[in-house]
């Protein structure tokens, strides 16, 4: 048996990705990756997110292969007032407040809010994670 030990990338398909790759550099201050014949991907940490054309038949992808498909969380350090703050004045709409969550390791303080394909992005602190703590 093996186990695995984290996440690579995952894969979102978008109607426009350079619509989407400006959004989440915007606003969640991801990095731009380019690779491969004119791919793009969001770099942040670790990892990143592969941006692909919804329908793109290109490469192997997931059978079903639409924009506005995908729900993910993804873990800041940032207070969530801070979080908010830069959220507003980048003028996305949030679509839940901050509300506890069950997060990998525990419990989460939560915001939600939809990409410009209508993916659901749930942006997230671990309470003993947040700076100064």
């Amino acid at each position: 048996m093996f186990e695995i030990v984290r996440l690579d990338h995952f894969v979102i398909p978008c109607r426009d990705v350079e619509a989407t790759c400006a959004f989440y550099l915007r606003v969640l201050n991801m990095r731009r990756i380019d690779f491969g014949d004119g791919r793009v991907a969001l770099g942040f940490g670790r990892q990143k997110i592969n941006l692909q054309p919804a329908g793109w038949s290109y490469t192997l992808r997931a059978k079903n292969h639409f924009e506005g498909t995908a729900d993910f969380c993804l873990i800041t350090q940032t207070p969530l007032d801070q979080v908010m703050t830069h959220l507003d004045a980048e003028n996305v709409t949030l679509e839940v407040r901050p509300s506890e969550r069950s997060g990998a390791i525990g419990t989460i303080q939560s915001v939600y809010f939809r990409d410009p394909d209508g993916n659901l992005v749930e942006v997230s602190n671990y309470l003993n994670e947040i700076d100064g703590s």
